[in-house]
Parts: structure tokens; C-alpha cells; sequence
């Protein structure tokens, strides 16, 4: 089973979480820089521990230098 999730990104956030806004909306924050791809592995990092799921199966499919990415993830 793969589903989309859309987040919300902001890097550089004083700790590493995910909030999920009443109106159904996912943000994600954390503490790694937008360099090198720092932030983009620290959510999937997130994204892994939140859905328990392997890394390997989570991809950045659309905003890998936005906030606003696509997320897709093997179940």
C-alpha cells in the first residue's frame, strides 16, 4: 500500500516535530539548515518514526528545495 502525504516544512525550528493542524494539514519542523539536504533527510527521519516505516520507503517526490513537499510513502 503507498499513499501522499503534502507537509509543510520549516527548517531550523528549535526542536524536531510533527504537527497535524485541525484543518488536516501536516507541518513539520526542524532543527537541520536547508543545506546540502540536511532538513530533507532529518524529515524523513520524522516521517520514519511517525509512520514506522523504513526510511527506504519514504521519497521526496515533489519540493525537495521548498517547504512544501510531497511525501510518498510504501506501507
Amino acid at each position: 500500500m503507498m499513499f501522499r502525504l503534502k507537509i509543510r516544512v520549516a527548517a531550523r525550528a528549535n526542536k524536531n516535530e510533527i504537527i497535524k493542524e485541525p484543518s488536516g494539514a501536516w507541518k513539520v519542523r526542524v532543527t537541520a539548515a536547508p543545506t546540502a539536504g540536511k532538513a530533507n533527510d532529518q524529515v524523513i527521519e520524522l516521517i520514519s518514526e511517525e509512520f514506522k516505516v523504513a526510511k527506504s520507503n519514504i521519497v521526496i517526490v515533489k519540493g525537495l528545495r521548498g517547504k512544501d513537499k510531497t511525501i510518498e510513502i510504501q506501507m
